[in-house]
């Protein structure tokens, strides 16, 4: 079997979820189509590399990214920096030939969006950007169903992603809430996780019409270490401007002729990780809560008139990924399984020369309607959403 020696970058919360990722996609999906190798673990100094790599099962550390990057034994980069460091890194490992995976969104900015496509398209390496919710298994039925014809022509979509960590005004101003090294606020941090699930759902998307807001202008400064996401406080200390958006609305229209709507904010009390996804077709629809990310609701057309009406279907073995990962419906699916799916296909297709997706394409696309939504969002009025396939 293929070994596949990682260099992974960054070591705080997404590097320890890709770490469990690489060390249990084996267990899960054997035999795998590579093994990978926690090779390399680089941070922004010894100490945190140090102690990263321990913990994560690295083999060593550095405090120079550049390192993996040169290093002829690192098949697989693994990018999972703050937004603004993205574009340097992969650029760098798609010019040496390293296969890449990349944390979303994509860039900071779409030029840096481009740029990064343009990169591994010409290098020719497998190319991944992060953007693990559609790899629930419950997801993916719900793309089944749809691809089948199970509920019809899509009619509408309507997506959430609400959680409160941010809404306390005295988390402190960590780098998500900076545009110099975010690129956006929520909707770059989370809408772009709906965005990717209604294109993977519904189609693409053609215009907007959107509405962002930034409800905290302030926060505490924060005095240094890793973004907690809103479990530290920042006290009584000096508080500097955030110059992101704290929650987007925006209205969507598809290519198809489907309509929709995408709600992201991260000041919504009571909401942890409340991702929602309501699809309505002409002989069907469905519904999806990530909070109950073993279920997928379903009513179809079809159904006698008095037995209409949701109906639950918990995701096991019959379903896709199911064979990989619990004997039996509702087990419990957690946000660790979706980033081993995630590892196993970006591993299958470096092993079999193919692609995967969602790739560096769908991150530009992704880049692009983003851009489409803060514009009319200035605006006021409806903007269409360029296309890189023209």
């Amino acid at each position: 079997m293929q070994e596949l020696n990682v260099g992974l970058i960054g070591g705080g919360f997404m590097g320890k979820a890709h770490s469990l990722a690489y060390a249990a996609m084996p267990m899960f999906f054997w035999p795998a189509p590579a093994m990978p190798v926690r090779k390399v673990l680089a941070e922004a100094n010894d100490d945190l590399a140090s102690t990263a790599a321990k913990r994560f099962g690295f083999e060593r550390s550095t405090s120079n990214w550049r390192e993996i990057i040169d290093d002829p034994e690192i098949h697989v980069v693994d990018i999972a920096t703050p937004n603004n460091l993205h574009a340097e890194v992969a650029i760098a490992a798609a010019k040496a030939g390293k296969h890449i995976i990349c944390e979303k969104p994509l860039s900071s900015t779409t030029g840096d969006a481009k740029a990064m496509y343009e990169a591994v398209k010409d290098a020719g390496v497998v190319h991944m950007v992060a953007f693990n919710y559609r790899r629930t298994p419950a997801v993916a039925l719900a793309k089944k169903y749809i691809e089948e014809g199970a509920i019809g022509k899509i009619l509408s979509f309507r997506g959430t992603y609400l959680q409160d960590w941010s809404a306390d005004p005295d988390s402190p101003l960590s780098w998500r809430f900076q545009k110099s090294i975010a690129g956006s606020g929520t909707l770059g941090d989370i809408g772009t996780h709906v965005i990717d699930m209604a294109r993977y759902l519904a189609g693409e998307i053609s215009e907007v019409n959107a509405i962002m807001r930034t409800w905290i202008p302030e926060r505490p400064v924060q005095s240094g270490g890793a973004d907690l996401l809103g479990t530290s406080k920042g006290g009584g200390g000096p508080r500097a401007a955030v110059d992101v958006d704290d929650e987007v609305i925006t209205m969507l229209k598809f290519r198809n002729g489907a309509i929709g709507s995408v709600e992201a904010t991260r000041n919504a009390y009571g909401r942890n990780n409340f991702i929602t996804l309501e699809i309505h077709g002409t002989e069907g629809s469905i519904y999806f809560n990530y909070e109950r990310r073993d279920e997928l609701q379903v009513c179809f057309a079809s159904d006698e008139g008095d037995r209409r009406g949701f109906r639950t279907v918990y995701t096991g073995p019959a379903h896709p990924y199911g064979a990989g990962l619990w004997p039996i419906p509702a087990l419990g699916i957690g946000y660790g399984e979706t980033k081993i799916i995630e590892a196993y296909d970006f591993f299958k297709a470096i092993a079999e020369g193919g692609t995967v997706s969602p790739n560096f394409a769908d991150g530009y696309q992704i880049a692009l309607i983003d851009d489409a939504i803060v514009e009319s969002a200035e605006t006021g009025a409806w903007v269409a959403v360029e296309s890189i396939q023209g």
